[in-house]
């Protein structure tokens, strides 16, 4: 049985920072491709950031770009994204999700992952 739990959320001013965790278990994490989406009020989910398995490519959303780092630890079976200046319009659910293909075309579209996570809130004040 799959199971993405991320943590990490919480509530921080604008222009702060932090740090989401997602764990994955039940599956080999190494074969997989690790990303981060988010979804705010009224909106659709949205990518915000895409690892390969082999970590050599990395994908962001341009509103990210500069912000937010992603990494993985294959050891830990463990996906991070580090959100550094962070601004109002970033307040969202923040999922976690596994898939099993690398789209280069659209590397963050939401239909290419498989195994989701619950989501972590994320919000940031004025």
């Amino acid at each position: 049985q799959v199971q993405v739990v991320e943590s990490g959320g919480g509530l921080v001013q604008a222009g702060g920072s932090l740090r989401l965790s997602c764990t994955a278990s039940g599956l080999t994490f190494a074969d997989y491709a690790m990303g981060w989406f988010r979804q705010a009020p009224g909106k659709e989910r949205e990518g915000v950031s895409c690892i390969d398995w082999s970590q050599s490519r990395t994908a962001y959303a341009d509103s990210v770009k500069g912000r937010f780092t992603i990494s993985r630890d294959s050891a830990k079976n463990t996906l991070y994204l580090q959100m550094n200046n962070l601004k109002p319009e970033d307040t969202a659910v923040y999922y976690c999700a596994a898939g099993v293909v690398w789209n280069n075309k659209y590397p963050l579209s939401v239909h290419d992952y498989k195994y989701w996570g619950q989501g972590t809130q994320v919000t940031v004040s004025s």
